[in-house]
């Protein structure tokens, strides 16, 4: 039975949501968390122990393994310095692995992304259909560091978009968008794999510890797609962050992509063509076979789950628009 967990990425977005998950998965379950600092409130944690360290210094990573029957490395760096990219999601990861190997550590969970497949766009591809074309800093050195958690015997998670409270990157992009191409997009048929950052929590709790007291095991090492297993319509996304007040409305007016592009290449802002792409056209990826696996329900679905993410959404965008 898995007791211990060392954890990574603890206060991320996601993290945050896996750390809830693995202490309520059962009892029993402590979490070691590697953190840069200690988070506000942080040393109360009856559950949790808190360790500095930082995966660019390998010295602060020496005998963080030590006793503990599981790793699920979440931290990574996704912006577009390559050189910390390399330091954080190649040789961090690189030397994590390490550490887990030395100690035996039985369990490895590694937090991937679906970015590694580029710009596809991706019709419902298994893991071994899909080849890899990574397209940005990120994208190339995360792959990178997958190889190493294979070696130590990962389960590897890719997800696609993740959803919920937290999310600083998907709902603040889809509303730019909508604000620079503010008519129906003529890919608003386009599915994509998303999850909802709870369930995935849930999920990556269960592959690490299952959800009783039998423990973790019950997935064999690989890579696997680790977003709800039913795409969702682009449109339906649109439509209900649009119906929870999160989104503005747009036009009735049905642009072809090519129309839509030009007004995105004419109108300032942040998001690129790239990411219009993977947010608008098809990107979707098999990914019954991890929930199957690790005997995790997978929910209703992120849509469903929106309304609950909803206010903090509103939010975060109005003090976006503050600042």
């Amino acid at each position: 039975m898995t007791d211990t967990v060392l954890l990574t990425g603890a206060t991320g977005f996601i993290g945050s949501a896996a750390l809830a998950a693995l202490t309520g998965v059962r009892p029993g379950v402590r979490v070691r968390a590697l953190v840069r600092r200690v988070p506000e409130g942080g040393a109360g944690s009856g559950s949790v122990e808190w360790v500095i360290g930082d995966l660019t210094d390998p010295g602060s990573l020496r005998g963080l393994c030590a006793g503990a029957d599981a790793l699920v490395h979440l931290a990574s760096y996704i912006g577009r310095d390559e050189e910390r990219c390399e330091a954080v999601n190649v040789a961090g990861t690189r030397a994590l692995m390490a550490e887990a190997t030395h100690a035996g550590v039985r369990r490895v969970v590694h937090l991937s992304t679906a970015a590694v497949y580029g710009e596809g766009p991706h019709h419902g591809g298994t893991v071994d259909e899909t080849p890899v074309a990574p397209v940005s800093a990120a994208s190339r050195t995360r792959l990178a560091g997958e190889q190493y958690a294979r070696r130590a015997g990962a389960v590897v998670l890719r997800p696609g978009l993740v959803l919920g409270a937290g999310d600083r990157w998907v709902v603040p992009a889809l509303r730019e968008l909508v604000e620079r191409v503010p008519a129906t997009w003529a890919c608003d048929r386009g599915l994509l794999s998303v999850v909802d950052v709870g369930d995935l929590g849930r999920l990556i709790a269960s592959v690490t510890v299952g959800g009783d007291a039998s423990g973790g095991g019950a997935v064999p090492a690989g890579t696997y797609h680790a977003s709800h297993p039913e795409p969702v319509r682009i449109g339906d996304l649109l439509a209900e962050l649009t119906a929870l007040g999160v989104l503005p409305a747009r036009t009735d007016a049905d642009w072809p992509w090519p129309v839509c592009l030009e007004r995105l290449r004419t109108t300032p802002g942040r998001v690129t063509e790239r990411q219009f792409s993977l947010l608008a056209r098809d990107h979707w990826y098999r990914s019954e076979d991890i929930w199957r696996l690790s005997a995790c329900p997978p929910g209703p679905g992120p849509l469903h789950r929106l309304r609950d993410a909803a206010a903090w959404h509103r939010d975060h965008l109005r003090q976006r628009d503050a600042a």
